[in-house]
């Protein structure tokens, strides 16, 4: 894992350019990147994040410039002569160009280049091969750019792979840093966002270089697994799974790969902290690791773990569920209702505790009181007192 370094002395920066690629790529990376919350992408363009350099962005969608206009900072940035610091981020899987050599044509393209005399389409994977050298950080944006994704999945005749493929394992940028990669299909908006603010400050030299793990994720945003932040993994330990698309249930048993899938949607949501698959009822695919889709499919399928998993859940959640709805039966009464072994709700029957139940709460009590001293009652002696007074200030 790369971690965390001391922090990079230099000149407070102004601005940074950003140089914003697009290869084999659906758009939609961009889409969830303008429509981030925390930050936002219009405050790193406006530079009002303090200790945060202003982000210059340069979008083929989103720049006000075209044509020649658009392009010359492009080629000013591939010759080392830009002047400004810049990092290059990069949307979309990156197709063999050279597989274009004998037949002609390209994969992806920005602006023109001149070849012989003539202008031709600038393919982005030579754009990008010529900015990395020079840039201070190359990011890759989504799935598609960081492992290749879809247009890389089996089959494809497009040679497609992700940045780290094509810069290859020793590439380092202009400051010494490997290829930084944010996966998602289309990853959260403010995962991009908050990364990119993140470096921007160690370029800056306010702070560290953030934690990265052995795979140029951000640590701190993809060390859990979907699964752990699920908000349906209590089901999953009761041993209890939906058995359709919309039961509220855990949904291993209709393709969820959550448990083996490192991704923060269920923390953070999908928008604004709202959303996210498995909080809107569909089961993860694992859209954010280096096997999509390939290693996932069939999607929406029991995947082969859950033969052991669930078997075991659902044995030891049988055990689990009984225990914790017995002693929730005792959390829903009063003390009042507890005394008179009767609850005088309008709404419904609430059905009386058993003698069987009554005992074994007896002797839940006993465990659960003690070394401490019961609500109401008086303590057996004063040392016990002191010592319940005792622990209270400790706390």
């Amino acid at each position: 894992m790369v971690s965390s370094q001391p922090t990079l002395q230099a000149d407070a920066l102004q601005e940074v350019h950003a140089f914003w690629l697009a290869g084999m790529s659906c758009d939609g990376c961009s889409i969830a990147t303008v429509g981030a919350t925390s930050p936002t992408a219009e405050s790193l363009m406006l530079g009002n994040i303090p200790g945060v350099p202003k982000v210059v962005l340069h979008h083929p969608v989103l720049a006000v410039e075209a044509g020649d206009e658009f392009m010359a900072p492009h080629h000013l940035a591939a010759a080392g002569k830009l002047g400004k610091p810049f990092v290059v981020i990069y949307e979309g899987s990156i197709g063999d160009e050279s597989l274009n050599d004998i037949n002609g044509g390209y994969w992806s393209a920005l602006g023109t280049k001149e070849v012989d005399g003539e202008h031709q389409p600038f393919p982005t994977a030579d754009m990008l091969k010529l900015m990395a050298p020079y840039a201070a950080a190359v990011i890759a944006i989504g799935t598609c750019a960081t492992w290749g994704g879809i247009p890389a999945a089996a089959g494809n005749v497009t040679g497609s792979m992700g940045l780290m493929d094509f810069l290859g394992k020793d590439y380092r940028s202009a400051l010494g840093l490997p290829v930084v990669n944010i996966p998602g299909c289309a990853p959260q908006g403010d995962n991009v966002t908050e990364t990119i603010a993140a470096v921007l400050l160690f370029l800056q030299g306010i702070g560290p270089l953030p934690e990265f793990d052995s795979l140029g994720r951000p640590a701190w945003l993809f060390t859990d697994t979907v699964h752990q932040t699920c908000t349906r993994g209590g089901f999953y330990e009761e041993g209890t799974f939906a058995k359709k698309f919309g039961d509220k249930e855990c949904l291993v048993e209709i393709g969820c790969w959550g448990p083996v899938v490192q991704c923060n949607i269920n923390k953070r949501g999908a928008l604004n902290h709202l959303g996210g698959c498995m909080n809107i009822g569909a089961p993860c695919i694992g859209c954010t690791m280096p096997g999509f889709p390939d290693n996932f499919s069939p999607f929406y399928t029991k995947p082969p773990g859950t033969i052991v998993s669930s078997t075991v859940s659902k044995t030891t959640g049988y055990f689990i569920r009984n225990l914790r709805r017995f002693s929730m039966m005792y959390a829903n009464r009063t003390p009042l209702w507890l005394k008179n072994n009767h609850v005088p709700s309008g709404w419904g029957h609430v059905e009386d505790a058993s003698h069987l139940q009554k005992v074994a709460h007896y002797f839940y009590n006993k465990i659960q009181f003690n070394n401490s001293v019961r609500p109401g009652s008086k303590p057996r002696n004063k040392t016990s007192s002191t010592k319940a007074i005792d622990e209270v200030k400790q706390q």
